[in-house]
């Protein structure tokens, strides 16, 4: 008990310093916002490239494309779908839509699938550069979205507005929360909620490497270029399991200026923001934040390693990224000490002997870890009631312990994965089953806040 929970105050004081951050910020971010209402941005003009890499999406990629060109307040865009030979059905829903709408461009690479999405979205950058040489029009803008995405209406305006001021725009990322599950799907608006309003806003603020989400973001042409130039014509790396995250920091590595950017429709109303339903069952969610902690915490930490020496921003955030493993050890420590502290207990209270006091150390480190707790759950809850409301605030208390579940498994996963990859294991796309939302009946109540 007395690891585990030196290792709760260790992460407690550092979750509570990214607080303190986000509050001695504040003036600096006020100063570096965009501006906060989509109708303060000029009608657009230069031309946006979609890339929506598809593995197996039959059941959802048709509703997608539907949706996305039907909501798209943008005059010149196209849609670039990667798909696999050996995926018929995602081919054959994706040429339906094709076949109706010009925007729409059909991709078939070369290799039978499932490769890695990083891989899907290369054949996707080698289609828009042999469409730009015969169109002789370039894009000012590539953005990035899943097949199961909600796309906002006023996105691409928002994008073609900031990129050339940014070399990275990121819109938030809000979790539609499945009724049918809500603590498992729930956790992860609670997860994000609190990410995109403070976790990376902080690290915008502080001038550290901003990672991407994968989905609702932009990434400027010539610096994409630049990357493709340094890495053999291709600027997503084929060897990575969350090319996302491992991008961003590439960008900001070479001087590429990103934000998040939180704008609303209009004063007080929604958030221009991406949404989807994430996974819903605990099987699912656990191979979801498996590969996210293999890619991130593990290989990432092999692939890309550090930033330069006297960069503690940017270290800081690194090494936040990279905790998880140790955290879900303390994690489990700890319940395993719980459960053994309470047989000890039991015991003692059967043979009535009187259980030893805690010495005071211990006791005040216990009390210092409640009140950080407590604390933490707060900010969270009040992170999800201003994205969702009350009723889900309460509930990110109860999903906190979801949350818990969900990170041990997938760390015993993710280790069996990575030592996969150390041994020389093929590298492959471990997606999830995708449902794409019923627009008509969609919640956009958006962050209120």
């Amino acid at each position: 008990m007395l690891f585990a929970a030196i290792g709760f105050l260790i992460g407690g004081i550092d979750d509570l310093a990214v607080d303190l951050a986000w509050v001695l910020t504040w003036r600096k971010r006020r100063a570096q916002a965009v501006p906060g209402d989509l109708r303060d941005y000029a009608t657009p003009s230069r031309r946006i490239a979609v890339f929506v890499a598809a593995w197996d999406e039959a059941g959802v990629i048709g509703a997608m494309l539907h949706s996305t060109l039907a909501r798209l307040d943008h005059a010149d865009y196209r849609l670039y779908v990667g798909t696999y030979p050996n995926d018929r059905a995602t081919i054959a829903a994706v040429a339906s839509v094709a076949a109706e709408d010009p925007r729409v461009r059909l991709v078939i690479g070369t290799q039978d699938g499932p490769t890695t999405k990083a891989d899907c979205l290369n054949t996707l950058w080698r289609a828009l550069e042999r469409d730009e040489a015969q169109e002789g029009v370039r894009a000012a803008a590539i953005v990035l979205h899943d097949a199961e995405d909600l796309v906002h209406a006023g996105e691409l305006r928002l994008f073609d507005a900031l990129i050339g001021d940014f070399a990275v725009v990121q819109v938030p990322v809000l979790p539609l929360i499945d009724p049918r599950a809500t603590l498992i799907s729930g956790h992860y608006s609670d997860e994000f909620a609190e990410a995109h309003a403070k976790s990376l806003v902080v690290r915008a603020a502080l001038g550290a490497g901003l990672p991407l989400a994968g989905v609702g973001c932009a990434i400027e042409r010539t610096m994409l270029e630049r990357i493709a130039a340094e890495q053999g014509g291709l600027p997503f790396d084929a060897g990575s399991l969350t090319e996302d995250y491992e991008l961003g920091l590439r960008i900001a590595a070479r001087g590429g200026r990103g934000v998040l950017a939180r704008v609303r429709e209009r004063r007080g109303g929604p958030l221009v923001a991406v949404r989807a339903y994430f996974p819903a069952t605990l099987d699912t969610a656990v191979r979801q934040k498996a590969r996210w902690m293999t890619g991130i915490a593990l290989a990432g930490w092999d692939r890309i390693g550090w930033t330069r020496s006297l960069d503690w921003r940017d270290h800081w955030m690194r090494m936040r990224d990279r905790r998880a493993p140790l955290a879900v050890l303390v994690l489990a420590i700890a319940y395993v000490a719980l459960v053994a502290w309470g047989a000890s207990l039991a015991g003692h209270a059967l043979m009535g002997t009187p259980a030893p006091p805690l010495s005071w150390s211990m006791t005040l480190v216990l009390r210092i870890n409640g009140a950080l707790l407590g604390w933490r759950l707060t900010l969270r809850a009040l992170c999800t009631g201003r994205a969702y409301g009350w009723r889900e605030a309460l509930w990110s208390f109860p999903r906190a312990l979801v949350a818990n579940l969900v990170a041990l498994l997938a760390a015993r996963r993710a280790v069996t994965a990575y030592v996969r990859l150390l041994r020389g294991g093929a590298l492959t796309w471990d997606k999830t089953r995708h449902v794409f939302p019923d627009t008509a009946g969609v919640p956009v109540r958006g962050d209120a806040g």
